[in-house]
């Protein structure tokens, strides 16, 4: 497909004479101010501009940096065709984003061979930045694959937890959501890819793979010894994780995931597990787990207990606010209980 460039100059005589030399090669349309070229700009695209520094209304200078505040503008390669040969001159435009200065009056094959070299130049940056963008859309599908399958390893081991993993991402993003928009923590949830910490949720009970079977599937009442090794799940999580950043080096895509596993039993009153840890101390990511984690336990079916009604939850939940759960989660979490019902409806159908 033929390239098309822009020359913008206020000079008719330039105009003319760098048509001539260019036609040959390029879609070529002359526009005699920057206002114009703004004007042209919102029905056609270039490859190339050609700007003048010295015209009226708006100089060059003024006209580039317009161009890149402008996300579909911004990455036109600008040439400038100038008179003027001082350095500060130069030394302004390469600042302000331009590729090149060609001075006038310019030579035939002069003209001709800088454009072509920057057209190839950008062509080959489109493409770099194509192929770089479709390797992290392939290395971000593949890290999510990673998480699911082993998320489900413990959901194959544990029968009694079906479709946990799932709910409990969805509670933590509806929760995250409403957080942000309320800005309780935004300093903090303001810096998180929240993408990244709902899709490492669903490793908050990667732990459980090294509890034995005769304790994970038991459907009856565990003994105190018996919940002192269900316990270890948090720090057999961390652990796990941990190593499994240190043998990838992939530390932003799993330290959600460690602080999740590690701290969703922690309490807010520093009774919980495995560390003790208490209010503000515990990691944000694993008080906003504890609310999400404790809401599906309560209304899903087990073996040894009944479902609860969303409305019994959430009376549970904000009975403990203050001790067990942040007050002011709880606080978010009340505020948006019909959310979660319709969630957990819609995902246990």
């Amino acid at each position: 497909m033929q390239k098309t460039i822009f020359v913008v100059d206020d000079n008719l005589t330039n105009l003319l004479m760098a048509e001539t030399v260019l036609e040959k090669h390029y879609l070529v349309i002359t526009l005699s101010s920057a206002m114009k070229m703004f004007t042209v700009l919102e029905k056609v695209k270039p490859d190339l501009i050609l700007l003048d520094i010295d015209m009226p209304e708006m100089d060059g200078f003024e006209a580039i940096r317009r161009l890149k505040l402008n996300d579909l503008h911004m990455s036109i390669p600008v040439i400038f065709l100038t008179g003027r040969s001082e350095s500060d001159i130069e030394a302004k435009g390469i600042e302000l984003g331009a590729v090149d200065f060609i001075v006038k009056p310019f030579s035939e094959p002069v003209l001709l061979n800088r454009i072509m070299n920057h057209l190839d130049i950008d062509a080959l940056i489109r493409d770099r930045s194509e192929q770089l963008l479709k390797r992290t859309t392939q290395l971000v599908r593949m890290k999510n694959g990673i998480l699911f399958i082993m998320a489900n390893l413990v959901e194959i081991r544990d029968p009694n937890t079906g479709g946990h993993i799932e709910r409990t991402s969805v509670y933590m993003s509806l929760l995250l959501q409403e957080m942000m928009s309320q800005g309780v923590y935004a300093d903090e949830i303001g810096n998180w890819n929240l993408e990244l910490v709902v899709s490492s949720a669903r490793l908050h009970d990667i732990g459980k793979i090294a509890i034995p079977d005769s304790i994970l599937k038991k459907t009856g009442k565990l003994t105190p010894e018996e919940f002192d090794i269900i316990k270890t799940h948090s720090t057999e999580g961390e652990r796990i994780i941990k190593l499994a950043i240190a043998q990838t080096g992939e530390e932003e895509f799993l330290e959600n995931a460690k602080l999740i596993a590690a701290y969703h039993h922690e309490r807010w009153n520093g009774l919980g597990y495995p560390y003790g840890l208490k209010e503000t101390d515990i990691p944000l990511h694993g008080r906003i787990m504890a609310i999400a984690d404790v809401y599906d336990a309560l209304t899903s079916e087990r073996p040894y207990k009944k479902a609860f009604t969303n409305e019994e939850a959430v009376r549970i939940i904000m009975a403990d606010a203050g001790t067990q759960f942040d007050p002011l989660i709880a606080k978010i979490f009340s505020e948006i209980n019909d959310k979660f019902d319709d969630a957990r409806v819609s995902l246990t159908r």
